[in-house]
């Protein structure tokens, strides 16, 4: 049992995914502050939903979100009080830290309610950090959070660090400001395209907060994917404006104070907005973490393969000196051990399902590696082919061995066409 943890715990840190990107900016101009943010997603449940203040929690809120977590509802992305404070979330890369004083800190247990907690009960930044500063937010070693109050003031809350600030423009990516360059944050397209977008020209209407957020945004050449949904806050007026899947010609405005006055409730995104092909076109796309069926398959084909390749390797030891074509076990052997880890990777790792192919991992050549195995089968899988039918005909092998070897190439044959369906031969 120790053994099979000690497996997957490795193939667990050789298959790390990274996290979806996201940007945000926050504009100021003669006392009114507007806030954007570009939630960039490949799940299709965004939603928006309003819940009111109580004895604990006195401020109403309203947040975005499209991940579900259970019990807790939807996880904040984004959101704004009835006081003006606006948050927004973002994926980053943080060094662990085994050194912080934050060991006897309050515990973050639930931090879908602890982030909810914050907008219920904080007006501005300085009550944030005074929040915060009370737990290991450490927890968040993933995350990157910005905070903007009606001032205009902000904070940037990193997994060891709080930034204060008040400029009039600033824009965030998925980096953490104080370990990241300029220029090394300059080479997030997104990112790079809101600064410069911002070196040109600085208003707080709601048009020139769309061509910003536009200009923001990221749409993918592969499946369309990309922003999942944009939002823009303006604290003065208390609205919130909601553009759907990287569509800047229509919007939904929500006025914070008229959809608390209805008390708690949810709405879904999509079924707000008028019918959108591209979405259509994403939530019919089918990958393992969003269909069980393939998952299973993929679970049991690697399986499979992985027994198979330790029967070839006894079937060679025993048979090595009277078995004809004994050889091409030895082929056989490594490749399907190679494609049971493939089948975990492709199990765990959303990224390659959206970006172009060979995907090209950040952080494990290995799978960057096993990203060229599908061009590999694809050139076996004839002469596999051939060679089990002349196995067959001549009965050179054992029946068993016959039958493992035909079930191999089958599961190839099948896993050829998902990798068709996925793209995995295009470079797109």
């Amino acid at each position: 049992m120790k053994s099979i943890k000690i497996v997957f715990a490795l193939l667990f840190l050789l298959s790390i995914n990274i996290a979806n990107p996201c940007s945000m900016y926050k504009v100021t101009k003669n006392g009114k502050t507007m806030v954007g943010c570009n939630e960039d997603a490949w799940r299709t449940t965004p939603h928006i939903w309003f819940e009111i203040g109580n004895k604990k929690a006195p401020f109403g809120t309203a947040f975005t979100g499209s991940r579900f977590d259970g019990k807790n509802g939807y996880a904040p992305q984004s959101g704004m009080n009835e006081h003006g404070l606006i948050f927004s979330r973002l994926a980053s890369y943080h060094p662990e830290n085994k050194n912080s004083n934050f060991k006897n800190r309050l515990k973050i247990n639930n931090p879908t309610q602890y982030l909810k907690d914050i907008l219920h009960t904080c007006k501005t930044v300085e009550d944030v950090k005074n929040f915060i500063e009370k737990y290991d937010y450490s927890y968040f070693i993933e995350d990157v959070f910005i905070y903007v109050d009606k001032s205009g003031k902000y904070i940037v809350v990193e997994p060891y660090k709080i930034i204060s600030g008040n400029d009039a423009s600033y824009v965030l990516s998925n980096f953490c400001p104080s370990i990241t360059s300029k220029e090394d944050a300059s080479k997030l397209e997104r990112y790079q395209n809101g600064v410069l977008f911002l070196n040109n020209k600085l208003e707080t209407d709601l048009e020139f907060c769309r061509k910003l957020s536009d200009t923001m945004h990221v749409c993918r050449e592969k499946i369309g994917d990309g922003t999942l949904l944009t939002s823009i806050w303006d604290n003065t007026s208390g609205t919130v404006n909601l553009y759907f899947y990287h569509k800047y010609d229509k919007t939904i405005q929500f006025n914070i104070k008229d959809e608390l006055a209805k008390g708690n409730h949810i709405l879904k995104v999509d079924s707000l907005f008028p019918k959108n092909d591209e979405f259509e076109k994403l939530a019919s796309y089918q990958i393992p973490q969003n269909n069980d069926t393939l998952r299973l398959f993929l679970v049991f084909c690697g399986l499979f393969i992985f027994m198979s390749s330790f029967y070839f390797f006894v079937n060679y030891i025993k048979n090595r000196k009277t078995n004809k074509f004994n050889s091409i076990k030895l082929l056989l052997i490594p490749l399907g051990l190679i494609l049971f880890y493939y089948m975990y990777v492709l199990s765990t790792n959303m990224n390659i399902f959206y970006f172009a192919s060979p995907y090209k991992s950040s952080f494990s050549p290995i799978i960057s590696i096993t990203s060229y195995l599908p061009y590999v089968i694809l050139v076996l899988i004839i002469p596999l082919i051939i060679f089990n039918l002349k196995l067959i005909k001549e009965k050179l092998w054992n029946s068993f061995a016959l039958i493992i070897l035909s079930l191999n190439s089958l599961f190839y044959l099948i896993l050829i066409g998902f990798f068709v369906y996925w793209r995995f031969y295009f470079n797109f």
